[in-house]
């Protein structure tokens, strides 16, 4: 998908979904770590993907004023 695309979707999702997906993203980068440093899997071309569109996430959770966002 397209960054405008995503940007577009993520802008038109509500708080809670948005706080919904930075979790599952967090969680997938975690584990993608997690098996990288394991050597079972070669994981290193994954994770920066995942960490942007977790950043999108975030800024997204910071345009709508939403509390409780992480810094």
């Amino acid at each position: 998908m397209k960054i405008p695309e995503l940007l577009t979707q993520l802008r038109g999702m509500g708080v809670e979904d948005l706080r919904q997906r930075a979790r599952e993203l967090d969680e997938q980068v975690f584990r993608l770590r997690l098996q990288k440093s394991m050597g079972q899997t070669e994981a290193g071309h994954k994770i920066r993907p995942l960490r942007r569109e977790a950043a999108r996430v975030q800024t997204v959770l910071r345009e709508k004023g939403a509390p409780g966002v992480k810094d």
